[in-house]
This record gives C-alpha cells, structure tokens and sequence, in this order.
C-alpha cells in the first residue's frame, strides 16, 4: 500500500520545454495550512500543478469518518477529469501550485501524446495501489499496516537526525489512523507499542524512527520479535476498525 505514486511526479518527468508550456497556460495559487485546494464533489474543472509543499487527499465515507487516500507534493498533479471532485485535497503546510483550465491542459495533452502516456501510466499506479490497499485492509493487522505506512512516510519524506529519521509530514495520529484504515484508538495502542519496543519515538505531530530494520520486519509479519504468534493469526479478519496490535 502507498500514499505516494511509485512514478516519477508527472512535472519532473515532462521535458523542461513542456513544463514550462504547461504553467504558462495557467495562473499561480498559494494555499495555507489546512486550506482546502479541491473539494470533494465539487464540478470546478481546473487542474492544479503542484509546484512545493505537501497536500493530502481524503474522502468522507459513509459513516462521516475521514479517509486519507494519499499525499501529493511536488511536480503532482491533482484532478485530471471533467468529472465532479472525487476527494478533497488539503494543504499540510503551504502550498504553491498553478491552476490551469481543463481546456488548457486537455489541448496541452493533445498536442504532446507523450504526456498523455504519463498521465495514463500515473492513473494505472494509483489502480493498482488501490488495490494493494483493498488487499491489506483485510489481511493485515493495524501494527502491521502503521509500521508499512511509517516506513513509506520515512523513505519518501523524511530527514536524517541524530536520533533517526525525521518524517516531516505534520500528520497527527487521527490523520495516521485516515491514512491506515483503523481507529485512532487502535492506532494509538500501536504507536504506544513502537515506543515501547524503541522503534519509534512521538512527540507533537512528529515522529522519529528510531529503529528501520525493525520497523520493516514489523510491516512484514505483522508482530515484535518478542510477541508470540498473533492473536487470531489465521483466522478471517474482522475488517480493519476491530483489529488492534497484538501485545496490547
């Protein structure tokens, strides 16, 4: 599962003389923390280019809950259709990026098939990730889950510290719990569970990862090297809001 496109962001894999075609049809943006870039249903028809910063994209499901599906920073692009919104896309931080007008961008598209390619090879990425994350909502454990996305936010957007790796992203742990399918409860419970192993440690809206290799061993099998087979290891899972790490 990811929240990030395993491809090149479609900006930085454009020749320097298409993206600069591309934002000159457009026109700047900034956004604040927590301003809402494109909301979810809404019918604008505008493109964004995503030129720094980080936004997330999230989905309200039926029960009101939030749902993160990914994060999009630099080079992305978001909303690529003519068809209404199919997430909101907040800013993390501040975000610069450049609306350009679905006309713009489909004759942009039009005139350079190989940009067409990017777009439809990023489109097929975010399918398949779909469906590797439909496959661990119902076969993982929450810990499991925490520690794959954990590892993915560290490798993808964090810093070398004196103590590990700085993940940079201010997500607070009801937005890791959005991003994992689980409760924030459950999450909690896990995170506290890597604290107590010395994988991880917490602090406001921050997380250092303490301890790689066994972060990655824990997104594999699912439990601490210390902790016997999983409770229920084997059995049908109960979908992932009622499974919680085991050892706690």
């Amino acid at each position: 599962m990811s929240l990030f496109d395993q491809d090149r962001p479609f900006l930085d894999a454009l020749p320097p003389v298409d993206r600069t075609a591309l934002l000159a049809e457009g026109r700047p943006r900034h956004y604040e923390p927590g301003e809402v870039l494109i909301r979810e249903r809404d019918t604008t028809a505008h493109v964004l280019a995503l030129l720094s910063g980080w936004s997330v994209v999230s989905v309200e499901t039926e029960r009101g809950a939030r749902l993160i599906l990914a994060l999009r920073g630099a080079g992305d692009l978001a909303a690529v259709d003519q068809r209404p919104r199919s997430a909101t896309v907040t800013a993390l931080g501040r975000v610069e990026a450049v609306a350009v007008p679905g006309d713009r961008f489909r004759r942009f598209l039009g005139a350079r098939p190989h940009a067409t390619a990017l777009v439809l090879r990023q489109l097929s990425t975010r399918l398949r990730s779909a469906d590797v994350e439909r496959r661990a909502l119902a076969s993982e454990t929450v810990l499991q889950r925490l520690a794959a996305r954990l590892v993915e936010l560290a490798q993808r957007a964090g810093r070398r510290g004196e103590s590990g790796t700085v993940l940079e992203l201010p997500l607070p742990q009801h937005d890791l719990a959005s991003a994992i399918g689980a409760t924030r409860e459950a999450v909690a419970k896990a995170l506290r569970l890597l604290r107590e192993q010395n994988v991880v440690r917490t602090a406001n809206r921050r997380v250092i990862v303490t301890d790689m290799p066994l972060l990655l061993l824990l997104a594999r099998d699912g439990r601490p090297p210390s902790a016997g087979p999983a409770k229920g290891h084997g059995a049908a899972p109960d979908g992932p809001a009622e499974k919680t790490p085991p050892g706690v």
